[in-house]
Formats: C-alpha cells, sequence, structure tokens
C-alpha cells in the first residue's frame, strides 16, 4: 500500500465525541474533520460498528477515514452501544435498538454546524450490515451507502445457516461476540465510570450461539434486517463489494439484480478484506473508489461514476490447492448489468461418475449410486469466511474425495469460464429423517491434485421451504436442488471439473443428528454451471483501478509475537480427531493512546470415529488491556456438543482486574434440535 501524506485538506480529529440517544444512553465516536479556511460545512460520512474505536481497528480506522477526510468530508466512527466507550450494553447482533441508534446518530450527525446535512455510510462485515440495514430505514438525511462483505439474508447467507445446515462459524462468531461484548472501557477516555461500565456489560452478558440455536429456521428472527424481505426498503445508491475467498460473495449479485437504485458492485479474489487491504490480491485503489462516489452522491459532482458496467470482477485462473495465497492470478472483466444476458446457464447430466458434456453421448437411466460420508469429510474444508490469518483456504480435496461420490467431466479440450451460481438437481432417498448433502466443485489438475473452487450445502428437511422445513420418509425419492456458492473461474483444458457430494463436511457444517445412506437417482440428477463464453469481450481495461493507497497509521509496538496454526490430527488407536486453529495476535502497544492489547482466539473441533454423539466444538477467548495503572483480563469459553434431540451450551465468562478474578458466571443449557 501506498501511503498519501499529502491530500487536499489537513485534518484534524477528535478522539472522544459522545453522541446522546434518547433514551439517556451517549455512544462515543471519533471524528475526523478537513480544516478549511471558512469553516463552511461538509458531508459526513459514518462507520458504525462494534470493533472498539480506541484499539482494535483504529490501525485500521487511520488508513481510511483520514484519508475521506482530507478529500473533504467529516468521518465518524461510532461505537456501538456497549462496546468500546460507549454506554449501555450489547445484547445481541442487529436489534432493532441498533437500528435505532443509528438514524439517532445520522440525525444528530447531520444537525452538526461543520456537517451540510448530507451523510453516507460505509463499512465491512458489521459496519457493512449496519450501514445496509440502516439505509433500509430511509433516515432522511442518508444519501448514499457503501458496504463490503455483507449480507441481504441474514438467514441463508450469513455465518449461521447454509442451506438450512447449521455451520460451525454460528458457535466460532458467538464466541468472538462474547468476547467482545464484555471487554471494558478505556478509563482514560470515561474516566472512573470505567469500573460500573465493565460491570453492566458483564452481568447482562450471555452467549449468543442459545439464541441462534433457538432459530435454525427462517423465521422472524432472521426477517428482521433482511433486506431481501423487501428490496425496495432501500432507496439510495449503493456501491458493494466482496471477495470469492469470503463467506460473503453472494451477496453483491444477489443486491445487483434484486434493487431498483443506482449501484455498482465489485468482486476480487480477497478473503473477509476491505479491497485496499484485500489478501489474496491484488488489492486495488479501493478508496479512490470510494472516494469518487461520495463525490458524486454527496457533493453532486458529475464525475461519471455511474459509468461503464454494473459489476467488475475477478476472473480467477486455475491454481495448486493451498490454504494460503499471496496473489491469485486472473483478470478483471465485466458485466454490463446482472443478471448478466452473455451468461448462459449449462446443463449437464451425471451420469455413472460421469459429468456429460457431449450432447451426443446416449444417456442410460435409471441406476443409482450411495454415499454415507465419514465425519473426517470437511477436516480440509478451511472457513465458511476465510480470514486469511491463520491460513482458512480449502487444501487438496482428494482425500475429502475419497468419502464422497465424484462425477468428473473428461479433460477439457478448450478454456471453460464460469461466472455465477452454479447448482446442482438431484432425485435422492435418504435413510434418516433428517440427512444432508454438500455438494463441491473442483478444478482437477493433469497431475490429480484438485483445488476446490465453490461448494454448497443443503439440509434436505428444507428441500422445499427454509420457514417450514419438513423430515423426510426414509426411503422415499425427492427432488432437490443445491445451490452453491458464486464464483468467477477459468478451467484450462486438459483439466477436469468434478463434482463431489457428501453427506457431512463436518467442521465447517454441523452434521445431521444421525448418519443417513443417501442414494442419488441418476433420472433427474444434473449440474448446472453459469458460462461465460471465452468469445466474450472482457468489458473493462485491465488498468481500471488504481494502486492501494491510504493514510499512515500512528505506530504500534510489537510486545511478544503473534501466533497463528490450523492443525489437524487424527489418532488411529482410539480414532479422535482434532482440528485446532489459534489465531493469537500477541500484546502490542498503541503509541498514540498507550493502551496495551492482547488477542488470543482458540477454537477445537473433535468427534471419535463416525461417532454423531461425539462432536464438540469450543471457542475460547482471552482479550488483555493495560496501561501501567490498569491491567483487565476477559476470558470467555463456549463449548457446543450435540445429541440426536438436542444441542447443549456449555460457557464460562471471567473478569479480571489486577490478576484477581473479580466477575465469574457459567451457563449450561439445552436447545431442541428441530430438524437441525
Amino acid at each position: 500500500m501506498r501511503f498519501v501524506e499529502q491530500l487536499p485538506y489537513a485534518t484534524e480529529v477528535e478522539d472522544h465525541v459522545t453522541i446522546p440517544m434518547a433514551d439517556g444512553v451517549r455512544l462515543s465516536a471519533r471524528i475526523w474533520r478537513p480544516v478549511l479556511p471558512d469553516g463552511e460545512p461538509v458531508p459526513a460520512v459514518v462507520e458504525y460498528i462494534p470493533y472498539r474505536k480506541n484499539d482494535l481497528t483504529s490501525t485500521r480506522d487511520a488508513i481510511h477515514h483520514p484519508y475521506i477526510a482530507g478529500h473533504g468530508y467529516a468521518c465518524v466512527r461510532v461505537d456501538l452501544r456497549g462496546t468500546g466507550e460507549s454506554e449501555g450494553v450489547l445484547l445481541d447482533e442487529y436489534l432493532e435498538q441498533e437500528q435505532r441508534d443509528a438514524e439517532e446518530v445520522l440525525a444528530w450527525v447531520a444537525a452538526q454546524p461543520w456537517c451540510d446535512g448530507n451523510t453516507g455510510m460505509m463499512g465491512i462485515s458489521w459496519g457493512a450490515f449496519a450501514a445496509l440495514q440502516t439505509a433500509a430505514r430511509r433516515p432522511p438525511s442518508l444519501k448514499a451507502i457503501v458496504i463490503a462483505s455483507f449480507t441481504d439474508n441474514r438467514y441463508a447467507d450469513d455465518m449461521h445457516y447454509l442451506g438450512g445446515a447449521m455451520l460451525s462459524d454460528n458457535l466460532a462468531e458467538a464466541g468472538t461476540m462474547f468476547a467482545y461484548a464484555t471487554c471494558p472501557p478505556d478509563p482514560e477516555v470515561v474516566g472512573e465510570r470505567w469500573r460500573d461500565m465493565w460491570r453492566e456489560r458483564l452481568e447482562a452478558a450471555r452467549p449468543w450461539v442459545l439464541e441462534w440455536l433457538r432459530h435454525p429456521h427462517r423465521d422472524a428472527y432472521w426477517q428482521h434486517a433482511s433486506l431481501s424481505e423487501d428490496y425496495a426498503q432501500l432507496q439510495c445508491p449503493v456501491l458493494a463489494s466482496s471477495g470469492w475467498a469470503d463467506g460473503y460473495s453472494n451477496a453483491v449479485t444477489r443486491l445487483l439484480a434484486g434493487v431498483d437504485v443506482p449501484r455498482k458492485g465489485l468482486i476480487g479474489p480477497w478473503s473477509h478484506k476491505l479491497p485496499h487491504l484485500g489478501e489474496p490480491g491484488p488489492a486495488i485503489g479501493y478508496l479512490q473508489e470510494v472516494v469518487k462516489w461520495w463525490d458524486h452522491w454527496l457533493k453532486g459532482v458529475d464525475n461519471g461514476v455511474m459509468d461503464g458496467p454494473m459489476l467488475r470482477t475477478w476472473m480467477q485462473e486455475s491454481v495448486p490447492p493451498s490454504t494460503s495465497y499471496e496473489e491469485r492470478p486472473g483478470r478483471w472483466v465485466a458485466e454490463p448489468s446482472w443478471p448478466s444476458p452473455q451468461i448462459k446457464e449449462v446443463v449437464h447430466p451425471l451420469r455413472g461418475a460421469t459429468i456429460v458434456t457431449d450432447e451426443e453421448e446416449p444417456l442410460p437411466r435409471g441406476r443409482t449410486r450411495t454415499v454415507q460420508s465419514p465425519l473426517s469429510v470437511g477436516q480440509f474444508a478451511g472457513k465458511w469466511a476465510s480470514y486469511n490469518a491463520p491460513p482458512d483456504l480449502p487444501y487438496d480435496q482428494r482425500e475429502e474425495d475419497g468419502g464422497s461420490l465424484v462425477f468428473e467431466t473428461e479433460p477439457l479440450t478448450e478454456r471453460v469460464e464460469i461466472l455465477g451460481s452454479p447448482s446442482v438437481d438431484l432425485e435422492v432417498s435418504a435413510s434418516a429423517p433428517v440427512a444432508q448433502v454438500t455438494a463441491r466443485i473442483s478444478d482437477v489438475a493433469p497431475d490429480g491434485r484438485a483445488t476446490r473452487v465453490t461448494y454448497g450445502v443443503l439440509n434436505l428437511t428444507h428441500r422445499e421451504s427454509d420457514e417450514h422445513p419438513e423430515p423426510l420418509e426414509p426411503g422415499r425419492r425427492y427432488p432437490a436442488r443445491i445451490t452453491l456458492n458464486g464464483v468467477a473461474q477459468a478451467f484450462p483444458p486438459g483439466h477436469r471439473i468434478r463434482l463431489s457430494l457428501s453427506t457431512s463436511y463436518w467442521p465447517l457444517v454441523w452434521p445431521a443428528p444421525e448418519p443417513a445412506l443417501l442414494t442419488v437417482h441418476e433420472d433427474g440428477a444434473a449440474l448446472t454451471l453459469p458460462v461465460r463464453p471465452t468469445e466474450e469481450p472482457d468489458g473493462m481495461p485491465q488498468a481500471s483501478f488504481g494502486e492501494p493507497e491510504g493514510c499512515r497509521p500512528p505506530p504500534v509496538t510489537r510486545l511478544t509475537e503473534p501466533e497463528q496454526a490450523w492443525n489437524v490430527s487424527r489418532s488411529l488407536v482410539d480414532y479422535h480427531s482434532v482440528l485446532d486453529i489459534v489465531k493469537d495476535r500477541g500484546r502490542q502497544r498503541y503509541e498514540d493512546n498507550g493502551i496495551e492489547v492482547g488477542l488470543r482466539a482458540c477454537e477445537r473441533y473433535t468427534s471419535v470415529a463416525d461417532d454423531f454423539a461425539s462432536l464438540s466444538g469450543r471457542s475460547a477467548w482471552t482479550m488483555t488491556f493495560s496501561r501501567p495503572d490498569w491491567d483487565v483480563r476477559v476470558e470467555t469459553s463456549t463449548v457446543l456438543t450435540s445429541s440426536a434431540d438436542t444441542f447443549t451450551v456449555d460457557a464460562t465468562l471471567d473478569g479480571y482486574e489486577d490478576g484477581r478474578r473479580v466477575f465469574s458466571r457459567t451457563w449450561n443449557e439445552t436447545v431442541p434440535r428441530n430438524l437441525a
């Protein structure tokens, strides 16, 4: 990244500004403003998240907020109620209270003498959710949004459930927020009130996973704040982005197709990162794109921001399997609209072990194949949403395919490119009332190495409805469609396209209550690929994006080294399998305010042989905050286990001050599985 030293305007910053809410709670904000000779008001851009502006996001914030402010905007970075230095408590994600607070924040910002009354919202992940959900409420000052790594459908396309099957990230994200929502405010900012504020957070805490487990179907809990319930709610322009390695790759194209407002989409090769910090690369000059967007929609500059294609995306080239990439080879391609009229849905029947590509080939009918996957299938699946640290992309799929039903093309005679969401249509019967099927597409090189391109999951009880799932009648045939995650991928000549079907994908997906034998009937079985003709023009010059740039962040001193681990182990004595994940940032000091912070997160997923009653997942966090006269630590642990009928959550929360435990609480609760 190129750090920019000279911007159109100098900036000034206020580190702690309180914003009053109607109920008396005050939220804390950091505000960067351009220094203008006549003090004229400017538009404002708000980012609204729970991740602690005073320390944990301060480096990232310092890269882009002063940059945007230096182009003539007031940038307002707000900690959600109950996080950072904001008062109150945070009880769950995306609650009505959170969105009412956001509307009040925007109204307060728009009324300030330094704001001209026009506001925008931006963010990645929670910040993008907040921007999209607030925009759907149509606050009068909000004129446009910029969002990255988001969803418009909280049930079907977030970290909780996929195809009606529960993701292990349902536990992992709950563990994350269990820790973040119980961290203390900074005494140097809020003064002596810090201990009372912290105690209020600890007393109100609960493992959010309990609530998420209580809603295994698409009900009012998930419909709330899901724009997909009514796309017409969005009335302001939106610049939306994500990455193919992210868990949120589907939302950009779905939003482009669903809303009727000025909109642009951008999908790179990235993991869960902003595009100017994008990994795997190439990262792009995203902040230049953002400033251009704000200039047009908040300042009225006629800069052609809406010219050109609706969607720009990175067409990925074939690569060997790896859990991490510095760069993904490929090229930028563009589509003038979405859905694109030039992308063709090509249907390939599945016969025997073959993906049929020759339409003249005779197709035998009536045969069946069966699969009952071992629980080991999925240990090389990587994370639902890659963060690229530790390396968390899927590894070589050959071992996974050993426990799967596999279909392949013959070696390709010409290049094939796909852009969009593949799907698999099946006629299936199962031996149990609840069963899953995971479909994976891989790029198989001539030497046999298999790189996963995309995947999808379906809890077969959700074959017709996420709102009203129904158990299977064992032995009865059912039609089922599995929609895989969207992707842009090229398959070169000489390679094969492989489709793999498995009945488990642990630990990425929590398995069904019991093993199930799945029978796939050839009649009606087909793979549909969204093929982008290779003779079509790319639609954009390859130098379309500038070099990544931003402002230089303040110094951070590393006090202890970080640790990253992703280890799979198996015992051939007792058949115990373990996936251990460690994400430890190490301890570091933020030199601009002197606070020292440590963050260590560990996940462990275990099982024994194919014993579905042996499944266990654990998310444990330790977060430390200190200065010479202040030392606080929060430790959380959430363990999830299951039986055929229930989920069980055992959780602990401990708070320490000066090495002495000052708070402790445990939870031991069960939740019915209800076809999950």
